[in-house]
C-alpha cells in the first residue's frame, strides 16, 4: 500500500526570503541538537546543580534554569499528579507528649492535653490512579496538621533518604521512572531500561536503591509501615536557637512486608489491597496509630558525624543519634468524599509554623517552588487553599485578592499595604517579634553551580543498610535487583549497575549478577566513568538495628486476619477456643468454604461462612488455621483451591496451625497425622501441628498467636519447590 507523502519540514532555509544570518542559525542549532539548552535556546553548562549561595548554602531563586525545567515538568500532567497520583487518605488527630519548648516555639507540639486535628494521604510514587497498590515502590506518607498558627505539613515517605541531592534533576529521575513514552510501559514499575539506564549513571541514587530494592517497598499495609520526613529541617526555640531535626513516625503494629510473589499475586487478586485495608480498619474501630519520634542534632555538631546532613541520600543512623519519641498519631475518620478530601488535598514542604524551618538541603530548596507550581495547574489556580480540605483553622488574613475559583468575598475598597484607608495595623517594616521567622543563617559565597565536596560518598551508607539486614532480607534484596535487572534489555545497563553494586558489598554484586548474562561485577570500570568518585567517608558505624525489618517484631496479633478452612463435618469444637482467643488476641477470622451460606459441623450445627475459595484466597490472610473433623478434612482435601490456598501460605511462609484431621491439607509438604500428639510447634517453620485436645488447655493458641506475632517466617525451607 503506497505511503502518503508527508509535507517537508518548515526551516529557516526553505523559508522564501530567508536572510544568510538566518540560515546560519539554522545550521548552527541542527548542529548542536545535543547539547542540553533552555527553552529559550540558551545553552545549559550544567545539569546536576543548581545554583546555591556556597556549595552548601540554599538554592537561589534566580535560578531560571532550575524554575524553568521544574516549572515544565510540574505542568506535564493536568489533572492527575505527576507523582503520587495514586493514594489514600484519613482524618485524625496528633498529641505531643511532653512540652517541647527547649527545642522549638511550635503551638501544637507544647500541650500534650491539645488535639491537633490531621488529615494524613499515604500515596505510590510512579504510578497513575488505575494503578495497583502492590507495586514495588516507595510510599508517600504526607500529614497536614490544622493547627492554631497555621496548617504544617509534613511531607515524606517511607524511606529516610532519596535518590537524589539536588532537585534540578527530580524531572529526569521520574522522567526515567515513568512508562517509558514510545510505548507507555511499564505501568507503576521500575523494571525497565530507561530506570535503571539512568540510577546506573547516577552513583547517588545507590543507597535509595538498596530501600527500594528491600522489602520496605512491598509494605503489608499503610497501617505497618514507617513514614519519614527525608531531609534535615530545623526547630527553633523562643530564644531563636537552632537545632538540626529529623522527622520519623514509628508504627504502633509494628513494620511488616509482603512477599514478592505475594505482592504480584495481590495486584491481580485485589488492586485496592491497601487502599480497602487502611479504609476497613478505620471502619471497624481498629484505629491506626504511630508515634512521632524525632532526631534533634547541636548545631555545630553536624560536622561531626561522617557525613553531609544536608544531602538527602543520607540518614542519620538511630544508634549514632537516637530517636526521640515526642507524640502520637491516630487515624479515626475515613474522608467523607475521596475527590473532595483526598484527591483535592494540598501539601506543601514550605507550609510552616513559627518553630520549624528549613535547611539548605537542595532537594527541599526545589520542592519549596515545586509543590506550589504544581497546585495552581493541578486544582485550577491561586486560590487552592481555600478549598475546605485544605484551609487552616485558625484566621487568616492578607491582601491576596481574585483569581480562579475564589471563595472568600473580601469587603471593603484597601487591597494594599501600608494604607490610611482601613486601620493600618499590618504595616511593618522590622519583621515583628510574632510570627515566623526564617532562621539567620550565615551564607557562603560566591554563587555557584557545584556541589559540596562533602555530597561525594555515595557507598558508605548503602555498605550499612546491606550490612544491617537479616540473612533473608540479603536474599530478598538480591532476588528484587535480580528481578528488575533481569526485564532490562540492554545487556551494557545491566553490566554498569552491578559494577555500581561492587562499590557497595562485592559479595552482593557477584550474587546479583550471577543470572543476568554478564561479566562479573567491576569496581574499576565504574569508578572510571565520567562523573563517578569513589570517595567514602571513615563509617561511624557497621551495623544499625534500626534499618532491619526483621530486628523489631510486632507487639501483638491485632488487626491480623487469619483464614479458616471449613467443610461440612467441621469438629466445631476442635476450633472453637482457637477462634475466640484469636479474637480477643485483636486477629479477624475469617470463615473459608466451597459455598457460601452455611457449612453443617459435625454436631449439626450450622456455621455462617464469610468467603469461598473463588472469592478470596490465601494472599489476603496473614495466617490460616484448618480445624479437624475427617468430613472436613477429607472434603477439603478434594478441592484443589483448598490444597492449594494452604499451599500458597506456605511458600509465602506464613503461620498455619492444622488440627487433628486437617493435617491431611499439609500432607504433599511432608507433614502428617503420626506427626502430632502433643503440640508440636516447628520454631523456625511456623507450623503448628496440634492435637485439638489441648486447645481448651490455651496452649495452642498461645503458640499460634506467638507465631503470628513474629509476621512472617522467612527461614522456613525449600518454599521454592512448593507448587503454589
Amino acid at each position: 500500500m503506497p505511503q502518503p507523502k508527508r509535507s517537508p519540514a518548515v526551516t529557516a532555509k526553505s523559508l522564501p526570503g530567508a536572510s544568510e544570518k538566518q540560515k546560519q542559525l539554522q545550521t548552527a542549532a541542527t548542529d548542536n541538537a545535543a547539547m542540553l539548552t533552555t527553552n529559550q535556546g540558551l545553552q545549559i553548562p550544567d545539569n546536576h546543580n543548581s545554583l546555591k549561595a556556597g556549595v552548601r548554602g540554599p538554592t537561589l531563586l534566580e535560578d531560571f534554569i532550575l524554575r524553568e525545567k521544574i516549572t515544565h515538568f510540574d505542568h506535564e500532567r493536568i489533572p492527575e499528579r505527576a507523582v503520587h497520583a495514586r493514594g489514600s487518605a484519613a482524618h485524625g488527630y496528633f498529641k505531643v507528649y511532653k512540652p517541647m519548648g527547649q527545642y522549638t516555639r511550635a503551638g501544637f507540639l507544647q500541650n500534650p492535653e491539645t488535639e491537633t486535628p490531621v488529615f494524613v494521604r499515604f500515596s505510590t510514587v510512579a504510578g497513575s490512579r488505575g494503578s495497583a497498590d502492590t507495586v514495588r515502590d516507595v510510599r508517600g506518607f504526607s500529614v497536614k496538621f490544622y493547627t492554631g498558627e497555621g496548617n504544617y505539613d509534613l511531607v515524606g515517605n517511607n524511606i529516610p533518604v532519596f535518590f537524589i541531592q539536588d532537585a534540578i534533576k527530580f524531572p529526569d529521575l521520574v522522567h526515567a521512572l515513568k512508562p517509558e513514552p514510545h510505548n507507555e510501559m511499564p505501568q507503576a514499575a521500575s523494571a525497565h531500561d530507561t530506570f535503571w539506564d539512568f540510577v546506573s549513571l547516577m552513583p547517588e541514587s545507590t543507597h535509595m536503591l538498596m530501600w527500594a530494592m528491600s522489602d520496605r517497598t512491598i509494605p503489608r499495609s499503610y497501617r505497618m509501615m514507617e513514614g519519614f520526613g527525608v531531609h534535615t529541617f530545623r526547630f527553633i526555640n523562643a530564644a531563636g536557637d537552632s537545632h538540626f531535626v529529623k522527622f520519623h513516625w514509628k508504627p504502633k503494629l509494628g513494620v511488616h512486608g509482603l512477599a514478592w510473589d505475594e505482592a504480584q499475586k495481590i495486584s491481580g487478586k485485589d488492586p485496592d489491597f491497601h487502599r480497602r485495608d487502611l479504609w476497613e480498619a478505620i471502619d471497624s474501630g481498629n484505629f491506626p496509630e504511630w508515634e512521632l519520634g524525632v532526631q534533634i542534632i547541636e548545631e555545630g555538631r553536624e560536622g561531626k558525624l561522617g557525613f553531609d546532613i544536608l544531602d538527602a541520600t543520607k540518614l542519620i543512623p538511630e544508634s549514632v543519634v537516637p530517636v526521640q519519641i515526642i507524640g502520637k498519631l491516630v487515624l479515626n475518620r475515613n474522608p467523607d468524599n475521596f475527590f473532595a478530601e483526598t484527591e483535592q488535598v494540598a501539601f506543601h514542604p514550605g507550609h510552616l509554623v513559627p518553630g520549624i524551618d528549613f535547611s539548605a538541603d537542595p532537594l527541599l530548596q526545589g520542592r519549596l517552588f515545586s509543590y506550589t507550581d504544581t497546585q495552581l495547574s493541578r486544582l485550577g489556580g491561586p486560590n487552592f487553599h481555600e478549598l475546605p480540605i485544605n484551609k487552616a483553622v485558625c484566621p487568616f488574613h492578607n491582601f491576596q485578592r481574585d483569581g480562579m475559583h475564589r471563595q472568600t468575598i473580601a469587603k471593603g475598597r484597601v487591597s494594599y499595604e501600608p494604607n490610611t484607608l482601613a486601620t493600618g495595623s499590618e504595616f511593618r517594616v522590622d519583621g515583628g517579634a510574632q510570627g515566623f521567622q526564617s532562621h539567620p543563617e550565615t551564607l557562603e559565597s560566591p554563587k555557584i553551580r557545584r556541589r559540596s565536596p562533602s555530597f561525594d560518598d555515595h557507598f558508605s551508607q548503602a555498605t550499612l543498610f546491606w550490612n544491617s539486614q537479616s540473612p533473608v532480607e540479603k536474599d530478598h534484596l538480591v532476588a528484587a535487583f535480580r528481578f528488575e535487572l533481569s526485564k532490562v534489555e540492554v545487556p551494557d545497563i545491566r553490566q554498569r549497575m552491578v559494577d555500581n553494586l561492587a562499590h557497595v558489598d562485592t559479595k552482593l554484586a557477584a550474587r546479583v549478577a550471577a543470572p543476568l548474562g554478564i561479566n562479573a561485577p567491576d569496581a574499576r570500570a565504574a569508578a572510571g566513568r565520567l562523573g563517578f568518585r569513589e570517595y567514602r567517608m571513615p563509617p561511624t558505624v557497621e551495623k544499625d538495628a534500626a534499618l532491619s525489618m526483621s530486628a523489631r517484631p510486632a507487639p501483638d496479633i491485632k488487626t491480623r486476619k487469619v483464614g479458616i478452612l471449613v467443610a461440612d463435618g467441621v469438629d466445631l469444637l476442635t476450633f472453637k477456643r482457637l477462634q475466640q482467643d484469636l479474637q480477643d488476641a485483636g486477629a479477624q477470622c475469617k470463615i473459608i468454604a466451597p459455598q457460601l451460606g452455611t457449612v453443617t459441623t459435625s454436631s449439626g450445627k450450622q456455621l455462617v461462612v464469610d468467603h469461598t475459595f473463588h472469592n478470596t484466597a490465601s494472599v489476603m490472610f496473614d495466617a490460616v488455621l484448618v480445624p479437624g473433623g475427617a468430613a472436613s478434612a477429607a472434603a477439603l482435601s478434594q478441592v484443589g483451591e483448598a490444597v492449594h490456598f494452604v499451599l500458597e501460605a506456605y511458600k509465602h511462609c506464613k503461620p498455619i496451625c492444622a488440627l487433628d484431621d486437617g493435617v491431611q491439607l499439609l500432607g504433599t509438604l511432608g507433614f502428617t497425622l503420626e506427626a502430632q500428639g502433643d503440640a508440636v510447634m516447628e520454631p523456625t517453620a511456623g507450623v503448628l501441628l496440634a492435637d485439638a485436645r489441648k486447645a481448651a488447655e490455651g496452649r495452642i493458641s498461645q503458640a499460634f498467636i506467638a507465631a503470628i506475632t513474629a509476621h512472617r517466617h522467612w527461614e522456613r525451607l525449600n518454599v521454592d519447590a512448593v507448587p503454589a
